[in-house]
């Protein structure tokens, strides 16, 4: 009887080993055929220009054997957040000295991969249609994160409105303001917020993409020059994982954002308003 009950254990754990072994065996290749079948990119995007952009090169990444999924995002955070998590293939929304400020908040290694369109801050405003009319004393809302906050604060430099420390450039806080004549006050609030809020300011620093978003063009008194310092740093970049930055789905998205079709579609849809960089 010992005997049987003996043999009945081994049976069954032979039985067991086989199954599992036959298991994994299936499920390994298996893992293996649906990376290499996997022929959709998910791109993170805000919504315009930049989902806008990927809308425009769907049909040259078809080509190419891959689908599109362009996942929309209103916030500057979330997008990287979700690319570094593995959701996303890449992101689209942003330029390289915030991309570099995130990484070194987040010890992250996101890669930007290609330039792709600049976009002028400019100068709103809901009464204003000159620096020329700022009143001593008045508000302006300039963004809240470090490196689009110093942009604004070149662009108000630039019209002659405050004077920074010299060197202070594109690492510029409102601590290297050193002459403020008209005794502005400066109110630092998330860049997406600015635009629904511009009624509560005699101008606002605006990115391009939420002042489209927002309708407000015709509400713009300056942009920054096309040949600004900040024109030149601040080209909108794709990023991607650091290990990802040579894979197949990278470099067909590099193709179609960096090709003939796509600046032409930039210089007719938004007339210098949004440049292409490459």
């Amino acid at each position: 009887m010992k005997n049987s009950k003996r043999l009945f254990a081994l049976l069954t754990a032979a039985v067991l080993t086989v199954s599992l072994t036959a298991c994994s065996g299936g499920e390994e290749p298996s893992s293996t055929a649906d990376a290499a079948d996997d022929k959709t990119i998910s791109v993170g995007a805000s919504p315009s220009p930049h989902a806008e952009i990927l809308e425009a090169v769907r049909d040259q990444l078809a080509d190419k054997g891959y689908e599109l999924d362009i996942v929309e995002f209103t916030d500057y955070v979330m997008p990287n957040v979700a690319l570094s998590e593995g959701d996303l293939d890449a992101n689209f929304f942003q330029h390289t000295p915030f991309l570099e400020e995130y990484n070194a908040s987040n010890n992250d290694t996101l890669t930007a991969v290609c330039k792709v369109q600049f976009e002028p801050m400019g100068l709103y405003s809901d009464t204003l249609t000159s620096v020329d009319q700022i009143a001593e004393g008045a508000k302006v809302g300039v963004p809240n994160d470090p490196t689009n906050e110093a942009r604004a604060l070149n662009l108000l430099e630039a019209q002659g409105l405050i004077t920074l420390a010299e060197g202070a450039g594109l690492n510029a806080t409102p601590l290297d303001i050193v002459e403020n004549p008209l005794g502005l006050e400066f109110v630092e609030l998330e860049a997406a917020q600015l635009p629904r809020n511009l009624s509560e300011f005699a101008i606002a620093a605006i990115n391009g993409n939420y002042a489209i978003d927002a309708g407000i063009l015709d509400k713009v008194i300056v942009n920054e020059s096309s040949d600004s310092e900040s024109a030149q740093e601040y080209g909108n970049v794709l990023v991607v994982r650091a290990e990802d930055a040579d894979s197949e789905k990278t470099k067909a998205l590099v193709e179609v954002l960096n090709s003939d079709e796509t600046r032409d579609f930039i210089n007719s849809e938004y007339a210098g308003v949004f440049i292409p960089v490459f």
